[in-house]
């Protein structure tokens, strides 16, 4: 598998120069790159190239059962497209596993940690217990008070255990370089599980020994993420290891206010790109969601973020997702591209979208210059550019019962045919002062007799404007086109009259 690596030989194990900044993105191969992990990422990556320093990406799965190669892929190929590069390999929880139970156990014999030999049942009818007599399950540290003897009989009868940490008493308290000073009681804790009776890590003791181990010095993660911290502070207090600086970003919300998921329509990074949405316009969308340069601007060069971006500019408030507001981005990107680079992009979806020949047309940049600027997303090319190679199948039924139903269309298309027959210089100018000469001597508005053409030779009732696709279509086109509406008109005339009286 291909992978976008910066620096190829800076190891993610090895400490970094005096004040190096160092951080990670660390999503858990159990889904999709979903638009929130996007954001992080993003974060992170614009933080570490602001200050020069490193920008690493692990792979948290420690969920053996629910983690794939799939999704680690899918991961990698969501990245890449945002251009998100990392520096060094990466690094995977799943090859650390010796590591994680090492460091368990040296908590254990210096007592900051124990063995709990309690079973599942025993746990569960303590829980439906707690929930019985209304108050919140704790683990009872029925495995603390042990005797030695008491654990190395259980241990050579083979019986399984968990190795859970020792909260100490008191609070926990840490500077949230987002949400400021946060602090959390003890008491409120369990005395959480760090390496399971299978012999793999929880999440908890792996991202505490890996941030350690990686030298990382800011963890900027989403909120959901800050009841952990108080979890993950007293295990860097257990270790004797200094914490890094911990910046909590809220979460996303979709129009409802409520978490961004499935419902919401598209979430996936892979979505966006079938969507027909650019990566540049989607990194600079998400990372005004949740965090501002200071000022009204919207639309940033990818270098620009990078010099603007600091972490004071995150807000604690949660961020809507507007997918209006990212189709608009997105359109802006795309009309600020050269008509060749543009042309290129609508060549691909064009033949994606069965017509493979499309780019031996002469008409290619024609085309892309008049749409260009209409354009919001790639998906909407083929339809606003298929009737430049083929004439139309169909017609739009609404539009033919509204601009089709008098008799007087079909005089009003041969005589659009004959005038533009002959004209000597076939340009956007002269076809609209044929349109408006015509008009004027039948004593009609000119839309009269423009949206009537256009759905003849477009077969739609939308489109750039009119005199524009007449030149780009030349004069046999348009005079085939009108012939063909005209045959279709003397058939079906009766029919779009009775669907017009509905």
């Amino acid at each position: 598998m291909n992978v976008r690596v910066k620096n190829p030989s800076v190891s993610p194990f090895k400490q970094g120069g005096e004040n190096e900044v160092r951080v990670r993105f660390a999503p858990s191969p159990t889904g999709f790159l979903h638009v929130g992990g996007a954001r992080t990422a993003i974060f992170n990556w614009l933080f570490a190239r602001k200050h020069r320093g490193q920008f690493f990406l692990r792979i948290e799965d420690t969920d053996v059962a629910r983690s794939g190669e799939e999704m680690v892929r899918a991961i990698f190929n969501g990245l890449q497209w945002l251009g998100l590069d990392w520096d060094g390999e990466v690094v995977f929880h799943s090859q650390r596993f010796g590591v994680y139970k090492v460091l368990a156990e040296q908590l254990v014999q210096q007592k900051k940690a124990y063995r709990c030999f309690c079973s599942a049942e025993k746990l569960q009818a303590d829980r439906e217990q707690a929930v019985q007599e209304k108050r919140t399950y704790k683990y009872d540290r029925a495995c603390l008070r042990l005797s030695e003897d008491e654990i190395r009989a259980r241990e050579s009868a083979g019986q399984p255990y968990v190795i859970r940490l020792k909260v100490r008493d008191g609070q926990t308290a840490f500077r949230d370089a987002v949400y400021g000073d946060v602090k959390f009681e003890n008491q409120q804790l369990d005395d959480f599980i760090l390496l399971r009776s299978d012999g793999l890590p929880t999440y908890h003791l792996a991202v505490v020994v890996d941030d350690k181990h990686m030298h990382i010095t800011h963890v900027i993660r989403g909120d959901d993420h800050l009841s952990n911290t108080p979890k993950h502070i007293l295990l860097y207090e257990a270790f004797g290891w200094a914490p890094p600086v911990f910046a909590h970003v809220p979460l996303i919300l979709g129009p409802d206010k409520q978490r961004l998921s499935k419902r919401h329509g598209a979430t996936s990074i892979e979505e966006y790109e079938k969507a027909g949405y650019l990566p540049d316009a989607v990194f600079n969308f998400l990372t005004l969601l949740g965090w501002s340069p200071g000022d009204d601007r919207e639309i940033f060069s990818r270098a620009e973020l990078i010099e603007a971006f600091d972490l004071s500019g995150i807000s604690k408030k949660s961020a809507v997702f507007d997918e209006r507001k990212l189709e608009w981005m997105n359109g802006q990107y795309l009309n600020a591209m050269s008509v060749e680079e543009f042309a290129v992009l609508m060549i691909k979806r064009l033949q994606e979208a069965g017509l493979p020949d499309v780019g031996k047309s002469e008409v290619c940049s024609k085309v892309a210059a008049l749409i260009k600027p209409r354009v919001r997303r790639l998906t909407e090319i083929p339809g606003m550019t298929s009737y430049f190679f083929h004439d139309p199948v169909s017609y739009d039924e609404k539009g033919a019962a509204k601009y089709w139903r008098d008799a007087e269309v079909v005089s009003v298309f041969e005589q659009i045919s004959d005038r533009l027959a002959d004209l000597n210089v076939f340009n956007a100018a002269n076809i609209e002062h044929v349109f408006r000469s015509l008009a004027e001597e039948l004593g009609v508005p000119a839309a009269q007799i423009i949206h009537p053409t256009r759905l003849a030779l477009t077969g739609q009732t939308s489109s750039p404007g009119l005199f524009e696709i007449i030149e780009i279509l030349g004069k046999d086109t348009v005079a085939r086109r009108l012939q063909k509406a005209v045959a279709f008109l003397q058939i079906h005339t009766p029919a779009i009259q009775a669907a017009a009286e509905v």
